[in-house]
């Protein structure tokens, strides 16, 4: 936690252990030899080892992060043990690792990976609801990622077509759905949302920035605009507008001016933004909306913006929900 470490501490895998694989995976096309007599005491292990944790958490929520394009194995659960070290490894955090290719030149292949992957996300989240004791799942799927993401949440919204919000809310338990550097198409997205995706997470918030190379490369081999990018010209139809004022649910926080967001080539500010990072984690730790983390609306656009003052905001909503900061605080400013 220093600022200038003498040392550096990597994050190193040091193995793997499999239970087996969930049965509401398996398809009539799959090997028949491949569903194993006891599939269903690998997920029932796997459900206990959540509830495990899960009991000896003061959250009992699940969080589960989807990585990006272009990634081997270890990467997602690196990440989603960084993202869990900063919430206290309290509650239970999942690392999605759906198979996408180390290989520049798989970037479309891996798009139909991704939309074949979120099947079985789906099955997971209903997996999860049905045989754990969490209280909330939440989701933070990064660039090529959430495409396994949407698509999961509009196939469950289709699913429950017939279902109230509520009664979508009670029986999947999806919290926080939390979308950064989407690379996905924003056309099809407006066409799920009025399917009736935001029946299915209590909150959807997607990050969007105008320094995004990655998603400006994404742009210009797909010609359609991509749903982490800023509009063009910052200009939204008056509909869209209308829409996104009336749904509170939909979050849009604009990372453009956040501090470090354009490192590199500006796509992984999740990461290498520590405004961005600390908006995110205080979203899943306290479950606070835009304004109580020290966010800002924009005053022309129905998203919000990260204020000159941002660390100080977010110091004193810290505070405010751990008094005994203060003190830290205090010691630190001597």
């Amino acid at each position: 936690m220093l600022k200038n470490r003498s040392e550096k501490y990597p994050l190193r895998i040091r193995g793997v252990e499999e239970f087996g694989i969930l049965p509401e995976s398996f398809t009539v096309f799959n090997p028949p030899e491949l569903k194993a007599a006891d599939v269903d005491k690998a997920a029932a292990r796997f459900a206990a080892a959540v509830n495990d944790k899960l009991a000896i958490s003061k959250r009992r929520d699940i969080y589960i992060y989807v990585h990006g394009f272009k990634v081997v194995f270890e990467n997602p659960l690196l990440v989603a043990t960084e993202l869990w070290h900063f919430l206290g490894y309290d509650g239970v955090f999942i690392a999605y690792a759906w198979p996408s290719t180390p290989s520049n030149l798989a970037y479309i292949s891996d798009a139909e990976t991704a939309a074949l992957s979120s099947r079985n996300l789906r099955k997971l989240l209903i997996y999860l609801a049905k045989n754990t004791d969490a209280e909330r799942i939440h989701i933070i799927g990064y660039s090529a990622g959430t495409r396994v993401v949407v698509l999961a949440l509009d196939q469950l919204a289709l699913q429950n077509t017939d279902d109230t919000r509520a009664d979508v809310e009670q029986a999947l338990r999806i919290g926080h759905v939390i979308l950064v550097g989407s690379d996905f198409d924003r056309e099809i997205f407006g066409a799920y949302l009025d399917e009736g995706l935001m029946k299915v997470p209590a909150t959807l918030s997607v990050y969007i920035s105008e320094k995004d190379k990655a998603l400006g490369f994404s742009r210009w081999l797909f010609r359609r605009e991509r749903l982490g990018q800023m509009p063009k010209d910052r200009s939204i139809d008056p509909a869209v507008r209308d829409y996104l004022r009336n749904t509170e649910q939909l979050i849009f926080i604009d990372v453009t001016n956040a501090a470090d967001a354009a490192t590199g080539n500006g796509h992984a500010y999740f990461r290498k933004s520590p405004w961005a990072s600390s908006d995110i984690l205080t979203t899943l730790m306290y479950d606070l909306g835009p304004s109580q983390r020290g966010l800002v609306q924009d005053p022309q656009l129905p998203l919000w913006t990260f204020p000159e003052d941002y660390i100080q905001r977010l110091r004193d909503v810290l505070i405010e929900a751990n008094p005994d900061l203060r003190q830290l605080s205090d010691d630190n400013q001597k």
